[in-house]
């Protein structure tokens, strides 16, 4: 049986006979997102952000966060080292983590780590194609703050919680993340600097031992910084999940690209000065209940039966991307689809297949001259259908 929710106040009308929702008598029609309800709501939120003190609170991107098998850190690292610009930059470990830090100058770091204790995110072993690497995600996007103390007393007023009663202290700074989001599975985390970015590791931690040079490959160079990640959620969480990031950022939702025939919706929430976008990418339906409809669901809602929700893909920005991916693969990097757009278009992107150490695939994208979309409507197609072959 398909679910039906009521468009205005979400109430089950699976079973109602008739078509009045019983809980607030409005005219109700199976479940498809709206991209007027969803603005409607983020410019609430916006307002209520900016009644609660909180603009201006949380800048740009820092680092994310990608959780790994223990035996499979090193091995990642030095996968993302010959797959992208980032760089080696340190590696510590306290009594609960071991991190490895890589960078680029411009660029979001990111903090490649395997847990000593158990996660505090659900393990992803109940979906089929992620169950042999149950503790694999980017679990962790961290934003900057000028002022972490007042970011959190606001935040907690508003009902937001923490996984710590205070900061942590890092050599860097202090920093604090949210629980992970039952819509995404993500955690929100803020950095706010004291002594210089990019000093993560706690003044407890010890440094440990790792081989990890940059590969002088030519090819390297043309590769920037994280433009973008992906967020894979659920159709009914679409709007939640934005919301939620609205909230906790100072992003705003922008824009949406509709694929009806894949069912599927690339959001896009941008802010204002940041190069670094927050992408989530939902069906325009929810799942089928049945076999016989699974057809229907595209490869959005197919990827989440099979991965959960979680972050599809990272994006770095890319120079000569036609020679860079051809290099990438004669380097043994495998590819879900050719290089699609144009520099007519004003963009060219791919996708990377998944790798084999943190289920993430690389997307690769240049924009040329002074494009200004975000995506073109052709290249999210031609991208989301080829996910079909993961």
């Amino acid at each position: 049986m398909t679910n039906i929710t009521c468009p205005h106040c979400d109430c089950d009308c699976s079973n109602v006979v008739g078509k009045f929702c019983p809980q607030c008598g409005k005219r109700f029609e199976q479940f498809v997102n709206d991209d007027s309800r969803l603005q409607a709501a983020a410019d609430q939120v916006l307002a209520e952000r900016v009644e609660a003190g909180l603009d201006g609170l949380v800048g740009g991107l820092t680092s994310v966060v990608i959780n790994t098998e223990p035996d499979r850190l090193e091995t990642a690292a030095a996968e993302l080292i010959r797959t992208t610009g980032h760089e080696f930059n340190e590696a510590f470990e306290t009594d609960s983590l071991r991190t490895i830090v890589l960078s680029q100058p411009g660029s979001a770091d990111l903090l490649v780590q395997s847990r000593k204790t158990p996660t505090p995110f659900a393990p992803v072993d109940a979906y089929p194609k992620a169950a042999g690497l149950p503790n694999s995600r980017l679990e962790t996007l961290i934003f900057r703050t000028p002022d972490l103390g007042k970011y959190i007393d606001i935040q907690r007023e508003r009902g937001v919680e923490f996984m710590s009663d205070t900061p942590l202290e890092w050599t860097g700074g202090r920093f604090i993340q949210t629980r992970p989001s039952q819509h995404t599975g993500l955690s929100y985390g803020y950095h706010e600097t004291t002594n210089g970015a990019g000093q993560y590791a706690p003044p407890s931690a010890a440094s440990f031992s790792v081989s990890l040079e940059k590969s002088d490959l030519p090819h390297l160079r043309n590769i920037f910084e994280l433009d973008h990640c992906a967020t894979r959620v659920p159709a009914r969480d679409r709007d939640p999940a934005i919301l939620e990031f609205v909230a906790l950022t100072n992003y705003a939702f922008r824009f949406a690209i509709y694929v009806p025939v894949l069912n599927s919706i690339t959001n896009v929430a941008r802010m204002e000065g940041e190069g670094y976008a927050q992408v989530f990418t939902s069906g325009i339906r929810p799942s089928a209940e049945t076999d016989t409809d699974a057809s229907k669901d595209g490869p959005t809602e197919q990827f989440l039966k099979n991965y959960g929700r979680r972050i599809h893909h990272m994006a770095f920005r890319t120079k000569d991307i036609v020679d860079t991916v051809a290099a990438l693969h004669d380097d043994g990097m495998g590819f879900l689809i050719d290089v699609v757009g144009s520099e007519e278009q004003g963009i060219r992107q791919t996708f990377s297949k998944p790798s084999k150490n943190t289920l993430l695939v690389n997307e690769y994208i240049e924009r040329y001259r002074d494009f200004d979309g975000f995506f073109t409507q052709e290249n999210v197609a031609d991208l989301t259908k080829s996910t079909q072959k993961q």
